[in-house]
């Protein structure tokens, strides 16, 4: 164990693998290691991935970024300097709902002055600072995105292209999620984990367009409605 991290798991013990390589590869230039999403929450099973982040001194620096197996493990491996990743920490993006979980809960493996710590206050004071206009305006983004996906899978539908429907259906569905995750500031795991826990895995193209009115209304009521006059589209 690491204060938490079962390092007698397979992916435990390679997430602690990578990091000893890559302080041993790249120890001028490695400020920070460290892991998130399932490994870091304690719960990965078979099918999980090993999502390790270095934080770097400098940018361009450190090991590549890279997506691939080890051991048939899927590991994703992101490399960012600390001013970068740090700045990204203080910004909302209409992605926010999927990213947040690694801003708040990555787990350090390397860590000598508290990197992750620094960065996981530094995102939280944005959220506690941040006004709800600002996560309706990120949420319109998300809804004009699923209402666009949605038209153009039903209309697929109608010619018979049922499988570029799905697939259409499914980033609908996915947007809608964030939708509800930036209105509501709930963060997920991830795209499966948001769909499931807003009620739309499921939901077919009446039941997908019956939400995407109900969200309309809802940012309308918040002072951002989705359709407006030419003057208006800059607010």
């Amino acid at each position: 164990m690491i204060d938490g991290i079962d390092t007698t798991t397979v992916r435990g013990s390679l997430a602690v693998r990578l990091r000893d390589v890559i302080q041993h590869r790249w120890a001028a230039d490695v400020q920070a290691i460290g892991v998130h999403g399932s490994v870091a929450h304690g719960d990965d099973s078979e099918s999980s991935d090993v999502n390790l982040v270095v934080v770097t001194f400098r940018p361009r620096t450190g090991p590549r970024p890279t997506l691939r197996k080890v051991d048939g493990v899927p590991v994703q491996l992101r490399v960012m300097g600390a001013e970068e990743a740090m700045g990204q920490s203080r910004v909302l993006t209409p992605r926010w709902p999927l990213l947040a979980d690694g801003l708040i809960s990555n787990f350090p493996l390397y860590d000598p002055k508290d990197w992750f710590a620094d960065q996981r206050e530094a995102h939280l004071t944005l959220l506690a600072e941040a006004r709800p206009v600002e996560f309706s305006q990120l949420a319109r983004h998300n809804w004009a995105i699923a209402n666009g996906a949605h038209a153009r899978a039903v209309r697929l539908a109608q010619w018979y292209d049922t499988d570029a429907a799905l697939v259409l259906m499914a980033e609908a569905r996915l947007h809608a999620a964030m939708v509800t995750g930036l209105l509501t500031r709930t963060y997920f795991r991830n795209e499966a984990d948001a769909v499931k826990r807003t009620g739309l895995a499921a939901a077919d193209m009446q039941e997908l367009s019956a939400i995407l009115n109900y969200q309309a209304e809802e940012l309308a009521a918040r002072g951002r409605p989705v359709d407006g006059t030419l003057s208006a589209l800059f607010d």
